[in-house]
C-alpha cells in the first residue's frame, strides 16, 4: 500500500507539471508585403521579433518569455497580394502570447510611394518615390526611386529587410534587403528578406534580386515574383504587369521536453526535439482567433 501510493502521489504531480511556468524562445515573423504593379518596387519584408537572437530593424534580443500554464493567441499572418496598378497590399500581423509582428509593407507602382509595415515597401519607378517606413526593432524602410528623365527613366526602390534598408532606384530595378538568420530550429535558416524593385532605362526593363530570406525577385518582363512562404519575404516589383505576392509569416517557439502544447483544429505545425526543449514551427492558422494550450 505505501509503495501504491508513492506511486500514485508522483504521478499526480507529474501530471499537474510542477515544473510551469516555463520558459520559452520565439520567432515571430508576420506576412511579407506584396509588390507594386508597373514598373513597381519590392514588398517590404513582415517584421521580424526574437528573443532567441538578432531581432530585425537592428533590435537586440528582446526579453525572456515566461508562460505560465495556460491559453494563447497564436496566428501566422498570411501574405500581401501584388498590386496589378497600383500599391502592393501589406502582409498581416503574426502574433504569439504577447508578442505580435507587423505585416511588411506594400511596393509601390509607377509614381507611388512605398507603404509602411514591419518593413517598409520600395518606392515605385520612374517618378521618385520614396519607400516605406519599416518599424522599430522589427525591420527597416524599403529603398526609394530617383526621378526619371524625359523618357521617365529610373528604377523602382528595393523592399526593405529584416537586416537593413532597400536599396535606392537608379536606371534599373533593385535588389531586396537581407534578412536575418535564425538558429532557433536547431539549424540556421534566414528569413525576411525583401523583394526586389524593377527598373527601365533607354527602353530596356531591368530587375533586382530578392533580398536573403525568401525576398520575391524581379523580373525584366511580367509579374514579380513571389516571396518564399513561411518566411516573411517581400514580393518582387512587376515590370509592366502585376507585383508579386508576399511569402506567409511564421510562428516558431520552444518550450521544455516536459511541457505540452495542444493546438486548436485550425493551425498547422510540426515538432522536433532540439536538445532539452521541443520546438513548434507554427506554418498555417485558419483564422486570427487560434490557439495553443500549455500545460
Amino acid at each position: 500500500m505505501a509503495n501504491s501510493s508513492i506511486g500514485n502521489f508522483a504521478k499526480s504531480n507529474r501530471m499537474s507539471n510542477i515544473f510551469s511556468p516555463f520558459s520559452a524562445l520565439y520567432l515571430v515573423i508576420a506576412g511579407g508585403g506584396g509588390g507594386g504593379g508597373y514598373f513597381g518596387g519590392g514588398g517590404g519584408a513582415g517584421g521580424y521579433r526574437t528573443n532567441a537572437g538578432t531581432s530585425g530593424g537592428g533590435g537586440a534580443s528582446e526579453s525572456a518569455l515566461t508562460v505560465a500554464a495556460g491559453v494563447y493567441t497564436v496566428t501566422v499572418g498570411g501574405p500581401g497580394a501584388g498590386a496589378a496598378t497600383g500599391v502592393g497590399s501589406s502582409g498581416n500581423d503574426s502574433v504569439f502570447f504577447s508578442v505580435t509582428s507587423a505585416g511588411g509593407g506594400g511596393g509601390g507602382s509607377d509614381g507611388s510611394n512605398g507603404a509602411t509595415g514591419g518593413s517598409g515597401g520600395g518606392g515605385g519607378g520612374r517618378l521618385g518615390r520614396t519607400g516605406g517606413s519599416g518599424t522599430a526593432n522589427q525591420g527597416f524602410a524599403g529603398g526609394g526611386s530617383l526621378p526619371g528623365n524625359d523618357n521617365g527613366t529610373a528604377g523602382g526602390g528595393g523592399g526593405g529587410g529584416a537586416s537593413a534598408a532597400g536599396a535606392t532606384g537608379t536606371t534599373s530595378g533593385q535588389v531586396g534587403a537581407d534578412g536575418v538568420a535564425s538558429s532557433i530550429t536547431g539549424s540556421s535558416v534566414t528569413r525576411a528578406g525583401g523583394g526586389g524593385g524593377t527598373g527601365v532605362t533607354g527602353g530596356v526593363v531591368s530587375g533586382g534580386a530578392g533580398g536573403a530570406g525568401g525576398g520575391g525577385t524581379a523580373p525584366s518582363s511580367g509579374v514579380g515574383g513571389a516571396g518564399t512562404v513561411n518566411t516573411g519575404g517581400g514580393g518582387a516589383g512587376g515590370a509592366e504587369l502585376a507585383g508579386g505576392a508576399g511569402g506567409s509569416g511564421v510562428v516558431i517557439f520552444t518550450l521544455p521536453a516536459q511541457a505540452l502544447a495542444t493546438f486548436s483544429a485550425g493551425v498547422t505545425q510540426t515538432s522536433s526535439a532540439v536538445g532539452l526543449n521541443r520546438v513548434y514551427t507554427v506554418t498555417a492558422t485558419s483564422t486570427t482567433s487560434e490557439t495553443v494550450t500549455i500545460s
